[in-house]
């Protein structure tokens, strides 16, 4: 296969764990709010998500730092997509809830 093709296979795959990983950060905050024990969640969530992670890394690269370099790229990109849709997700809901002052 051509080298431009596994660039943009790693950016998609990058994309793809960033979408995972704050996705479950995102999901892991939800969820922890009204746990009992939050820590567990968080802690849990932290090592799961950093171990699919990093072998997600690993296995992407196959040793060329270039393609590594794009998948961190893909990840970023990803943060900000997340970090946008969230907010809009969020602004939505906040702003349907009344607060009233006593």
């Amino acid at each position: 296969m051509n080298e431009t093709l596994f660039m943009i296979l790693a950016f998609i795959a990058g994309l793809a764990l960033g979408i995972l990983f704050f996705g479950g950060l995102w999901f892991t905050v939800k969820k922890s709010i009204n746990a009992k024990m939050p820590a567990i969640w968080f802690l849990s969530s932290f090592f799961l998500r950093v171990s699919i992670i990093l072998t997600g890394f690993y296995f992407i690269s196959r040793g060329s730092w270039q393609r590594l370099l794009i998948c961190v790229f893909g990840f970023v990109v990803a943060r900000f997509i997340l970090i946008y849709l969230t907010r809009s997700i969020s602004g939505k809901t906040i702003k349907k809830e009344v607060y009233h002052e006593s």
